[in-house]
């Protein structure tokens, strides 16, 4: 059974840091483009940052530049979304997903349709 777990959430005052882990276990992902997205109350789920397999290839939205690093190491399945500066306006729900589809290529995409894994989600909470 393929599982993955996000873990790191937290409440954090403005300018804070946090930091998520997402752990894959039932299968490797190792070879395919794994990102974070995140939902707030009211609003779509929208794209974080995302990493193509092999960490040479990273996306971030605009909003987050700057202020998020993913990044992800393959020997422990695992992919991280440091987050430093924090607003209140990060504060959402925060989700790890993999695409199968993204399979060993630098390219990356946005649409969380082209992502089928996807792990329960950390609940984020900046307080200003």
């Amino acid at each position: 059974q393929v599982q993955l777990v996000e873990s790191g959430g937290g409440l954090v005052q403005a300018g804070g840091s946090l930091r998520l882990s997402c752990a894959a276990s039932g299968r490797t992902f190792s070879s395919y483009a794994m990102g974070w997205f995140r939902q707030a109350p009211g609003k779509d789920r929208e794209i974080v940052a995302a990493i193509n397999w092999s960490g040479a290839t990273t996306y971030y939205a605009d909003s987050v530049k700057g202020r998020f690093t993913i990044s992800r190491d393959n020997a422990k399945n695992t992919v991280y979304l440091q987050m430093n500066s924090l607003k209140p306006e990060d504060t959402a729900v925060y989700y790890c997903a993999v695409s199968t589809v993204l399979r060993r290529t630098i390219l990356l995409r946005t649409s969380s349709d082209l992502y089928d894994y996807w792990g329960q989600g950390t609940q984020v909470t900046v307080s200003s």
